[in-house]
């Protein structure tokens, strides 16, 4: 069962909710366990909550949101157009975050990364982010 979908949502941080649950409703009909669901619904999270965060910091941009299932293959991109980063690999260090005043924790790609099977980043400075994230469902027994 090969099927995509995409979404485009202003850089709203309400609009977190709704990209994490869509997300779910689209890995739903494959059956995943509610561990699973957790899992993608989390990963989901972090990376909207990045791209609305650090890549804009104002409700003015756009976050692009692909989703994919190949066989049980659930694929998530999700890019901005915002500020970029400029060290990936700094960016990726736990507790890291470029936003300190805010508060963050500087967690999220330590999350992503935790809870799917496969993170990769790309990013240029000025020019935007896009995460993109796989996580293999498994079977019934």
């Amino acid at each position: 069962m090969d099927n995509r979908v995409s979404i485009i949502m202003e850089s709203r941080s309400q609009n977190e909710a709704f990209a994490r649950l869509a997300a779910a409703a689209f890995a739903a009909p494959l059956d995943p366990t509610v561990s699973e669901l957790a899992d993608i619904k989390t990963a989901v999270s972090e990376a909207v909550t990045n791209a609305i965060i650090h890549g804009y910091g104002h409700p003015n941009g756009k976050v692009y949101i692909d989703l994919a299932l190949e066989d049980r293959l659930f694929t998530v991109e999700i890019r901005d157009e915002g500020s970029g980063i400029e060290d990936i690999a700094r960016a990726r260090e736990p507790l890291f975050t470029s936003r300190p005043e805010l508060d963050r924790s500087g967690m999220g790609f330590t999350i992503m990364e935790t809870f799917m099977d496969a993170l990769e980043v790309y990013s240029e400075k000025g020019a935007g982010t896009r995460v993109v994230m796989r996580k293999r469902l498994k079977k019934d027994s």
